[in-house]
């Protein structure tokens, strides 16, 4: 992102944007006005084109996004009736995604800004998710401390304004949600795997396993690893490899109690890192959004956090929380600071630190 003159907008409520999503698994296109007000949020999931697999597969995606991408923005528009004339700008979330899915939502912003004239606003995706509290909120949240866990991503920034975000932790290996889908896919419950473990969960007991909690005792390492939990559940499951002992059967009750304790492990650690980063950069509000901020019992965990620290704790509607367009309103902080791009504007897949 550069900084260009800004450009000479009205500021009238009317002023709306088109924003594009498609950097994962969902075809995604919103209007947003300036006072942040979503007029339309179309999402065209994939989730059927990958269930069989138990992941997404990013060719798929990426030829799903072709078909979908259109009549996508064509329904954002028509919702929010508002015609393509009308638009003072696009949005296009370009960083950090699939490289094949992030090419074919800018590929269209671009030909959109070319065409209309208008200004092209890039957008991170995590800092979007963030955002979604934003929007929710109706107000000012920053300065806060940022949670994103999501199926690719697992980060915490420090977020000191809406446009002046540091990333102070991520995950060295896998996402939580990656290992939701991995678990569930272990117990044969199915993809996508948060939902999953979590029904499953809802009738076992949490405390059954003493899974492994990485990092959640070193206070001086703000970072997530999943894997060896991941493991865990494996050989919980299947048994250990050259371990001649006799394998529980896998009950419904069985999986039931994997599953809560598998979920109650992430939990604590998800919480755990954001009590520590509250407390290290003295922060009073704690944004969290991403898919697996829809768990229930993550939820329930983080807001008896909150009560118990006395700090405010925004977490993401359920329809903002799954990868979506309307959480890229936050393309209006740029726009209203001069922040737009040119038109050789590239995709960035992976995450970029920012200090």
């Amino acid at each position: 992102m550069q900084p260009l003159a800004a450009p000479q907008l009205s500021q009238q409520a009317t002023d709306v944007l088109l924003a594009i999503e498609s950097s994962c698994d969902e075809t995604a296109a919103a209007v947003i006005d300036r006072n942040l007000n979503v007029l339309s949020n179309v999402v065209a999931s994939q989730t059927s084109l990958h269930q069989r697999f138990g992941g997404v597969v990013p060719e798929i995606a990426s030829r799903a996004h072709l078909t979908q991408i259109l009549p996508v923005v064509d329904e954002a528009l028509r919702e929010a009736g508002v015609a393509l004339e009308d638009l003072v700008a696009i949005a296009v979330v370009n960083e950090p995604g699939l490289v094949g899915s992030l090419l074919v939502g800018l590929t269209a912003a671009k030909t959109l800004a070319m065409t209309l004239r208008i200004p092209l606003v890039p957008v991170d995706h995590i800092q979007a998710h963030i955002y979604a509290c934003r929007l929710a909120e109706g107000r000012e949240i920053f300065p806060a401390i940022g949670l994103v866990v999501s199926g690719g991503h697992t980060n915490l920034y420090d977020c000191r304004g809406p446009l002046d975000f540091e990333v102070i932790g991520t995950t060295i290996d896998d996402a939580a949600g990656e290992a939701f889908d991995k678990a569930a896919q272990v117990l044969g419950l199915g993809f996508p795997g948060g939902p999953a473990i979590e029904k499953a969960a809802a009738n076992g007991d949490r405390t059954a396993f003493d899974f492994p909690r990485t990092f959640l005792k070193d206070e001086q390492r703000l970072e997530f690893s999943f894997s060896g939990l991941k493991t865990a559940v494996l050989y919980t499951a299947n048994g250990t490899p050259g371990s001649h002992a006799e394998v529980p059967k896998m009950t419904p009750e069985r999986t039931a109690d994997i599953a809560a304790s598998f979920q109650q492990s992430v939990v604590d650690v998800l919480t755990g890192k954001c009590e520590q980063s509250l407390r290290r950069f003295d922060r009073k509000t704690l944004c969290v959004g991403g898919g697996v901020a829809a768990n229930r019992r993550l939820r329930q965990a983080l807001a008896e956090m909150a009560d118990r620290l006395g700090i405010r704790l925004l977490i993401a509607p359920l329809a903002y929380c799954t990868d979506n367009a309307a959480m890229a309103g936050i393309a209006w902080e740029s726009l209203n600071a001069g922040l737009t791009a040119s038109l050789d504007l590239d995709v960035v897949p992976g995450l970029v630190r920012r200090r």
